[in-house]
This record gives C-alpha cells, structure tokens and sequence, in this order.
C-alpha cells in the first residue's frame, strides 16, 4: 500500500468476454477511476499485452474454475486475475481461487466497490465475494452492459438466452450458471414474452439478430 497521500501508480486493466458490448460496458463503469487503465476489451481472444488485472466476466462463459480462467492465469502478460461474477457458490469460489485466480467478486457490488477490489488484488490481496445471496434469482448487476437490455431483458435473462443462443440445453444452462433448472425455465419464460417469441428455435433465431452470438474482438485502448 501507498502511504502519505502519495499518489498511486495506474493500473493497467484488461477486461474479459466473449461478448464485446459486455466488456464495453464494464468500461464504462471504470474509466471514471483515474487510477485505473484500460489498455485491452478481449472478446475470444487472449490478453496481448502486460496487465496488473484481468477482470473476466462471467456473462454466458465458463465460470472462474473453467479452461478460459485457466487461460488467464497462465498468461504471463496477466500478473492478477478476477473473476466477475453472481455465481456466489462458495465451494466454486474456493476451486477458482485455489487455481491461482487472485479475486473473485460479486456483481452486485458498485463501480466504486468493484474498483476498490481490483485495487486491493493489484496490492497483493485476495479477495473473496461474501456467502451465497439468498435468492439465486438476482438480476445481476445495475451497471455495465449486455446483449438485449435496450429491449429490457435483464441481466440473468440475456445470459440464459445467449447460452441458448449457443446451444445449450436447460440442463446445461443450469450447470453453467449454477442455477436450478426451475430457476432457468423462469428466466427463459420472462426472456421469451419480453422478446415475442414462443419457442426455442425462434428464440435462437431473434437472438442471432440481435447480437447473442460470441463475439471474436481485441480493442486495444490508448
């Protein structure tokens, strides 16, 4: 830690998702932070430069103890990795930070929270979300961006349906997710009247339209 009133040095960031409007919108909730430097928006591609953070998102991925957190650890252009996520399970927590993940880190936490966190993980810290919320439907978080918010579907609902988008059945949503599968069929349902759509392949097809495929993207920023 910096002591004195010293100013601390920036931290060069890199954000993480297979969707770009995603890391887009995760920028936007950290480019007020002065402190704070996104050099790279890494949609299917791997961090090309030195970063003291990755951050990966969650959103319609693998979870923190998946291949592509693997990946990220093993990079060595990444000194610290964290994982953005609702999924608060602790039992995964533990495996995707014993796998050398340094932060992992609940979205539901504020930009001014998160930002402290990716501080607290560049100055040696592990940092770990708090227990399982509650209700496991939660939204997800109130800032950033995802695919089909301009047609207000939340959060949880675009990734259920940009998983299906990709394929995957209900009982591989749910295993994705971490989610029960009554739980996905709820989403899917509320996904399905706010898009106007009765059924899975019209529902595949609506979102090839509108951007719920993976995207393939690095925006190097200056």
């Amino acid at each position: 830690m910096l002591t004195g009133g010293a100013p601390r040095p920036r931290l060069r960031l890199a954000l993480v998702n297979d969707y770009e409007v995603v890391v887009r919108g995760l920028a936007q909730m950290l480019e007020r932070f002065e402190d704070l430097e996104i050099v790279e928006l890494d949609s299917n591609t791997d961090v090309a430069q030195f970063v003291d953070v990755a951050l990966y998102d969650t959103l319609a991925q693998s979870q923190g103890d998946g291949s592509d957190v693997a990946t990220l650890v093993a990079n060595p252009d990444v000194r610290h990795v964290v994982v953005y996520s609702w999924n608060l399970d602790h039992a995964l927590q533990r495996r995707t930070l014993d796998a050398g993940v340094s932060g992992y880190v609940s979205k539901g936490l504020s930009a001014d929270e998160l930002a402290d966190a990716i501080r607290q993980v560049a100055d040696g810290d592990v940092v770990e979300a708090g227990p399982d919320p509650v209700d496991e439907e939660i939204d997800g978080p109130d800032e950033g961006d995802w695919p089909g918010r301009d047609e207000g579907l939340t959060a949880r609902e675009s990734e259920v349906l940009a998983l299906i988008t990709q394929g995957l059945s209900n009982q591989d949503i749910a295993q994705r997710t971490h989610l029960s599968i009554n739980s996905v069929k709820t989403y899917i349902r509320h996904a399905y009247r706010k898009i106007g759509v009765d059924s899975r392949s019209k529902a595949v097809l609506w979102g090839i339209d509108h951007g719920f495929r993976p995207d393939t993207v690095r925006v190097r920023r200056p």
